[in-house]
């Protein structure tokens, strides 16, 4: 059992009142009481989305996805500019320049980037320019420097451009075609063309392009805030001391970390001890500030598990079994006022917490965050070892994929406490729950973790 910290600003609850019935009214029909694990994940989903549009300054919105499309207000480059340190000259000038024979022209000014008044280039002229800078009036091409002498006199090729004196002459060794190395006006964007799309996350290219197309915000899909917390009292915090019967509280830096992975921000809050009263008070306290509540601990069948006691107050939470291994008892419904806010309710083992974190969790997180695919990849591979399963349960093992060679291997054993072959593990390897026995050799789905 186990619980985690960061911060944003979105509303409490992520959808109405109209999302459908409390899951414990869908699943009071279920005569065995038994749901699959795509059963249990469709429910979740339905009773989700992507939280409602803000408007955020750009960096305020980075792992953020557009709720709207971006149109470009103007051209992009807003004017034909230099994509060379060199001259801006007209072509006529240059034809049949050469080492032995170069143009020579007049230097009649000196652009650098960001200038307004531009000189006039005319026949036999030409303007020292910088990259970036406004393409002049007259000039239908730019000689990079080291096409010419560099103003030094000398006929050589240069490979910095000498300091401007009046008079100056620039010795050009070579033809300059027409248009070479400008960077024309809308030769990236064009205005009214659409530079982003909704649902476009944004991340440091799209953020420095909706700057270059001068929006100073974005209109996004919120980073989900989840508070994580872990139950038990037998949790004690990493560094201090573990008394008898005591375990260091992991699930929560576990799951804070896997929530910030999925690109929520995530709040964690330290073990809370199986106490009603406490455990009522910190939901009360973390009620404000959360669009997702995840818990792990407290939802089998112990005798001091007071998490479904506590749940049960609000109404609307539904403790469940589900057809899977590890995380069998998963509890999900909503508390808090109005709609309520989401809350997941996971297994205390850590493993269980965590697989039950990567299939319903997750999926719930990237769905608030309006993504348009909310699933980790899943691909085949071939399991050189034989596998068993329990008969009519899915099981998620641990394993090791090789996209080299196609192939997957379990990692550690099949118990639900073993952390420390989780922490090898790069993929989750599915054994169906209509079979018991997979023969070495046999292909599997996997699901990958990383990435």
């Amino acid at each position: 059992m186990t619980g985690s910290t960061e911060s944003g600003t979105t509303p409490a609850a992520c959808c109405d009142d109209s999302a459908g019935p409390a899951p414990a009214t869908r699943s009071a029909a279920r005569p065995d009481g038994l749901w699959t694990v795509d059963e249990h994940l469709a429910d979740v989903l339905a009773t989700v989305g992507p939280l409602p549009a803000i408007e955020l300054q750009l960096l305020d919105a980075q792992g953020c996805r557009l709720a709207e499309d971006v149109l470009a207000e103007g051209d992009l480059p807003a004017f034909d500019n230099s994509a060379m340190d060199g001259y801006a000259l007209r072509t006529a000038d240059t034809v049949g320049a050469g080492s032995a024979y170069p143009s020579v022209l007049t230097v009649v000014g000196d652009i650098a980037a960001g200038v307004g008044d531009l000189p006039k280039v005319g026949p036999g002229q030409a303007a020292r320019i910088m990259t970036g800078a406004p393409v002049p009036p007259g000039a239908q091409a730019v000689a990079p420097v080291e096409w010419t002498d560099g103003g030094t006199g000398t006929g050589r090729p240069a490979d910095a451009m000498s300091a401007p004196v009046e008079g100056e002459e620039v010795r050009v060794l070579r033809p300059v075609a027409e248009g070479a190395h400008i960077r024309r006006r809308g030769s990236d964007v064009t205005a009214g063309t659409r530079v982003l799309a909704a649902g476009t996350r944004l991340g440091p290219a799209q953020l420095g392009l909706l700057a270059a197309v001068g929006r100073a915000t974005a209109t996004v899909r919120p980073r989900p805030r989840v508070v994580v917390l872990s139950t038990g009292s037998e949790l004690v915090q990493p560094g201090a001391p573990v008394g008898p019967g005591q375990i260091t509280d992991s699930n929560s830096f576990t799951l804070t970390a896997a929530a910030r992975d999925a690109g929520a921000i995530a709040y964690r809050v330290g073990g809370v001890p199986d106490d009603a009263a406490r455990l009522r008070a910190v939901l009360e306290d973390q009620l404000g500030r959360a669009d997702l509540i995840v818990t792990s601990g407290g939802v089998s069948v112990g005798a001091y598990d007071v998490v479904k006691e506590v749940f049960a107050e609000y109404g609307g939470v539904d403790f469940r079994r589900l057809r899977m291994q590890p995380g069998k008892p998963q509890g999900f419904g909503r508390i808090g006022p109005g709609a309520g806010v989401p809350l997941m309710a996971l297994p205390g083992n850590p493993v269980s917490a965590y697989i039950s974190f990567e299939l319903f969790v997750r999926p719930v997180i990237r769905a608030m965050l309006g993504a348009e695919d909310v699933h980790r990849p899943v691909v085949r591979a071939r399991c050189p070892v034989a596998l068993r399963s329990p008969a009519g349960r899915r099981q998620f093992l641990r394993g090791r994929y090789e996209l080299r060679d196609g192939l997957v291997e379990p990692v550690g054993g099949a118990g639900s406490h073993l952390v420390g072959a989780l922490a090898r593990a790069d993929c989750l390897i599915t054994v169906p729950e209509d079979v018991t026995e997979l023969p070495a050799g046999s292909e599997v789905d996997v699901v990958l973790l990383d990435g």
